[in-house]
């Protein structure tokens, strides 16, 4: 009796382990497909955060243009030199001079003709001392910097002079100018008046007795 009773409860235990083990296979076989379904929901990473402008590339800065080249009837430079540098200011300008008359460059001859230099008798700015360089007729397109006129003709000297010329700026300023009247000249002949427009009264002729 003890034996007719445990075969069967043995292959009942047999069946339940068995079917315990195929079931734990199924969800393990199951769990790679579920997990690749959970990660194609999942959207992928941002690189960058949502909102943020994509930034622009960088703008090239305009080329300044040269103080020292003018395309108008005349220009005027005004620097403002140091009071207690002016000699040496001056001693810069004199071989300025030279360098102009000197130069076997017609175009820098053409150039000095037309350029004076003149000192204000009244103080600028901050006790400075303007000196205002008068262009007239301008060279136009012609470049006047004054450490590249030196360069051309004292290349030895042109480091000595440009520190002088340098420590001596306290500011500059520049304005080109146009010709609106030249009173040396002849002035222009009377414009005619326009049709309609009221005579001009002449004077009363005095009355005889």
């Amino acid at each position: 009796m003890r034996n007719a009773f445990w075969w069967p409860a043995r292959g009942r235990r047999l069946r339940l382990a068995a079917a315990a083990c195929v079931a734990a296979m199924m969800c393990l076989l199951a769990l790679p497909a579920r997990a690749q379904d959970t990660g194609q929901q999942q959207p992928p990473p941002a690189t960058q955060p949502p909102g943020d402008p994509v930034p622009a590339p960088a703008q090239p800065q305009p080329a300044q243009a040269n103080p020292f080249m003018f395309e108008r009837d005349a220009g005027m430079l005004t620097f403002f030199i140091k009071a207690d540098k002016t000699a040496d200011f001056e001693r810069v300008m004199s071989r300025l001079h030279m360098a102009l008359a000197g130069s076997d460059r017609p175009e820098r001859r053409q150039m000095a003709e037309g350029w004076k230099l003149y000192k204000a008798a009244e103080p600028g700015p901050n006790n400075t001392v303007l000196y205002v360089n008068f262009i007239s007729p301008v060279l136009k397109g012609a470049d006047y910097t004054v450490s590249k006129i030196l360069a051309e003709v004292f290349p030895q000297e042109v480091q000595e002079l440009f520190v002088l010329y340098r420590d001596a700026f306290a500011g500059l300023s520049r304005a080109e100018l146009e010709l609106i009247e030249d009173f040396g000249a002849e002035p222009p002949p009377a414009a005619e008046e326009p049709p309609g427009a009221p005579a001009t009264p002449s004077t009363p002729a005095t009355p005889q007795p």
